[in-house]
């Protein structure tokens, strides 16, 4: 007789087995039509589950936090079964929800067209409207392979055979079609609405592996209502208007081509925006107490070995040979600062000592998972990293975060979430290190005053992290700096202090990012601000016009002084009219445009325009000059 327990704490007794459909029903015919799956003793089933025993139960809905994945899972069912049957020899892979939409794999010798996605979404709306039930059944594993094998889905059969020989699979029929997965499904293809739609078509590999056959990605979004779905595709075309790497080539920041894979070329306003970052971010260190580092390239294997990144990082290193000794690439700083810190002997008086680095790393990502700047091979991190004792990791968490808030605001980010990411499954140190690492790190993290979410198994292999979320202009989600308590490395590589009491004790690292990457970190601040730069931080501030040749020498003067004040501004002395010129360097983002003719000559003035401004403001040169230098002042 199980008793069911529901969200209001109300419970509802049955003689037997009772099934999710069933149970929404008994409550009330609005939820057993909105019902979408049930949670039983907080695991997602389909609506189908019998329950056999006392269990709290959650029924799923649109709006439950678990809904959308749901949909989206489904989603890419529905097109996988579209896909089949408008092209029956089609062989389907796999197909998850992914974090805005899903998308599934196809083994097929045509390449799809854009004309194909527009059929595919049309028959998917169809099997939408067909309402097929989804129904769950278990198969014995070689029934499963010679199915699959029979009609030539090699791809599913081959999976199948990889798993434990006493498998049981589970397969989801959709009407005439079926599928192998772990579900949990909809109750039916109608339950999953008209709010979708597919955007695009990539390649990828069997497995994620380059050595294997090469298969069709065909990429979705699914939202719960169409409003959701239009305000996303709105977005989408709002972020493409802002694509970092046009506006990156537009405004001549900077360009990435073959012959360096995976790396930047920097051009000289590309360059002078980085270092606008850069000495910013460089005052607020020092401000801080940071101590800035430069440290070694290249380390001998047997480091990393120690470090423990050997193992978990070994793919993504960048490895040469000299004199028969194995060197790597940094893939980051930590280990080296430690060989730092070892660096004669410290004493507790010394603690905390912070080392800052604009450290240049290398990661060997595959080729095609790099994206303009977004993900690179070669960058540059603004990595620091904490050595204290442990009564010390409340205060220096606050204090980071603190500064972290400030220079996000700086940079115009106002919006910033907290995730709180612990033990992953692979991991260096013992339980007991990592209950401390969690402890030490809750405990600061809540004395900081920081609302956070939980984010399982996502911590750093050596210990818990915070991971600091901002939101863009037009409402996109970009994770970019880590705080991390790390007892175990100082702990593998040897690093240590002298106690007040005459021993040694191990420190505790606190690893830190503010930007997480210059390269990423400039991307999101170009897509951000759509190239429209705050006047402190663009790469021409000010553009002098002239209306007439006349006024050339006037123009010269007037750059001379702005750049004694400080400012980068530059003459547009063109043989143009004024308006085609204003036009030009409108697309160019120039934030302030200095409009002098004959008259402003005469009268040592300047006409100020401001970037997407319609009207001017006359002023004389050495008050607009002031007035500008003012403004481009960096932050405090």
């Amino acid at each position: 007789m199980p008793v069911i327990t529901l969200p209001d704490g109300a419970t509802r007794d049955y003689a037997a087995p009772v099934a999710g459909t069933r149970l929404t029903a008994d409550i009330g015919k609005r939820l057993a039509k909105d019902a979408l799956a049930i949670k039983v003793d907080g695991v997602l089933r389909d609506l189908s589950y019998e329950i056999g025993g006392d269990a709290a139960i959650e029924v799923v809905t649109r709006g439950h936090p678990e809904a959308l994945a749901l949909l989206r899972h489904d989603a890419a069912h529905v097109l996988a079964e579209a896909v089949q049957e408008l092209y029956p020899e089609t062989q389907v892979t796999f197909g998850p929800a992914t974090e805005d939409g899903f998308y599934y794999d196809f083994a097929r010798a045509k390449p799809f067209t854009p004309e194909d996605l527009a059929a595919i979404e049309a028959r998917m709306h169809e099997i939408v409207v067909r309402d097929e039930p989804l129904v769950r059944e278990i198969w014995p594993r070689g029934k499963a392979i010679a199915h699959f094998a029979s009609i030539g889905e090699t791809y599913k059969a081959e999976h199948i055979e990889s798993l434990p020989e006493d498998a049981e699979i589970s397969i989801y029929r959709q009407g005439g079609w079926l599928d192998l997965c772990l579900g949990p499904h909809l109750p039916s293809t109608g339950r999953l609405g008209h709010a979708f739609k597919l955007l695009r078509i990539s390649g990828a590999y069997w497995r994620g592996d380059a050595g294997n056959r090469q298969l069709q990605r065909v990429y979705g979004t699914a939202w719960e209502t169409r409003e959701q779905l239009e305000a996303y595709l709105t977005q989408l075309e709002e972020a493409a208007k802002r694509d970092h790497r046009r506006l990156g080539r537009e405004l001549q920041l900077f360009h990435q081509q073959e012959e360096a894979v995976g790396s930047t070329f920097w051009h000289p306003r590309g360059w002078q925006l980085w270092r606008s970052i850069e000495d910013y971010l460089r005052r607020k260190l020092k401000d801080g107490g940071y101590l800035e580092v430069k440290s070694p390239q290249l380390y001998d294997r047997l480091l990393w070995e120690a470090s423990g990144h050997w193992e978990k990082f070994r793919e993504q290193m960048f490895i040469a040979e000299s004199e028969q000794r194995m060197l790597a690439v940094k893939p980051m700083n930590c280990p080296g600062h430690v060989l730092m810190f070892r660096q004669g002997i410290k004493s507790y008086r010394d603690l905390p000592l912070r080392f800052a680095e604009f450290g240049s790393c290398h990661r060997n990502e595959p080729s095609g998972a790099l994206h303009g700047l977004m993900r690179v091979r070669a960058f540059t991190q603004d990595d620091g990293h904490i050595f204290c004792r442990p009564d010390q990791v409340v205060s220096e968490t606050e204090t980071f975060c603190a500064l972290l808030l400030e220079i996000y605001r700086a940079f115009g980010f106002e919006e910033v979430r907290v995730k709180f990411s612990d033990r992953p499954e692979r991991r260096a140190g013992s339980d007991e290190t990592w209950d401390r690492a969690e402890a030490a790190l809750m405990e600061a993290t809540e004395a900081a005053g920081l609302e956070f979410a939980s984010n399982p198994g996502e911590g750093a292999f050596y210990g818990p992290k915070l991971e600091f979320v901002l939101k863009d202009a037009i409402g996109r989600d970009w994770q970019c700096g880590t705080f991390q308590v790390d007892f175990v490395m100082p702990e593998r590589l040897g690093a240590v202090y002298t106690g007040e009491d005459g021993g040694k004790h191990r420190p505790v690292m606190l690893h830190r990012a503010i930007l997480g990457s210059f390269e990423r970190f400039i991307a999101i601040l170009i897509e951000n601000f759509a190239g429209r730069f705050p006047l402190w931080l663009a790469p021409r501030q000010v553009t002098v016009a002239t209306v007439t040749d006349a006024a050339d020498g006037y123009a010269e003067e007037a750059v001379k002084a702005l750049q004694a004040a400080g400012l980068r501004a530059e003459a547009d002395l063109r043989n143009e009219k004024i308006n085609a010129k204003i036009r030009d360097l409108s697309l160019a983002k120039v934030p302030a445009i200095a409009v002098v003719g004959r008259k402003e000559a005469d009268n040592r003035s300047v006409a100020l325009r401001r970037l997407g401004g319609k009207t001017q403001e006359v002023l004389a040169l050495e008050a607009a000059v002031a007035k500008l230098a003012e403004e481009a002042r960096p932050p405090a």
